[in-house]
């Protein structure tokens, strides 16, 4: 993780289009914005493209961008417009992908993780989690868009509550309380709730 200074150092390149800062910049935030767009399209390809559209749209745009400390927003901004463009222009809802579903890391990281981590468990453990996720998927999916690309933003984007209204250009009292709505109804549906 970069500190203020060393991002915004990175940010001065990158406006100056040095190869290096973009490299820094796409390393930072690649897998980020392909958690949230994958789950936003429930489609891995759709997610590997809009990921390089992104960054494309950033090398178009970083000389025009200036920094305030809202870096993060202003990319994740990018990112939500273009996955809401795809989405409309295809003619399909977002739908929402498995949580067990790739990652840039994952592809070669997940088989050896998968051994480790079943090593005690129950022998139904597998089929137990695969049966929750699913819940949950279908749970998240319940949710009105606005709910949803809250819990997205805030779980596979990992942004703050005020990055967030920055990116949906709602005020932070809205999006708290869509977070705390979606979050009530996540729960009442996991437990089997109508």
């Amino acid at each position: 993780m970069y500190a203020g200074d060393e991002l915004t150092a990175i940010i001065e390149r990158a406006r100056q289009l040095d190869a290096a800062a973009f490299d820094a910049l796409v390393e930072r935030y690649s897998a980020r914005l392909f958690g949230f767009l994958y789950r936003f399209t429930n489609q891995p390809e759709d997610a590997e493209d809009l990921v390089q559209e992104v960054f494309v749209r950033l090398v178009r745009t970083i000389r025009d961008y200036q920094h305030d400390g809202r870096f993060e927003p202003w990319l994740f901004r990018i990112a939500a417009n273009l996955a809401r463009d795809r989405v409309r222009r295809i003619g399909r809802s977002p739908t929402l992908a498995s949580l067990d579903g790739p990652t840039p890391e994952s592809d070669e990281e997940s088989d050896g993780d998968a051994a480790g981590q079943a090593g005690g468990a129950a022998p139904d453990a597998s089929l137990v989690d695969r049966e929750s996720a699913v819940q949950l998927d279908r749970a998240l999916a319940r949710l009105s868009d606005p709910e949803r690309e809250v819990i997205l933003m805030r779980h596979y984007g990992e942004m703050s509550f005020a990055d967030i209204a920055e990116v949906t250009s709602a005020p932070l009292g809205t999006v708290l309380a869509r977070a705390h709505r979606a979050l009530a109804k996540l729960r009442k549906w996991m437990e089997g709730g109508s």
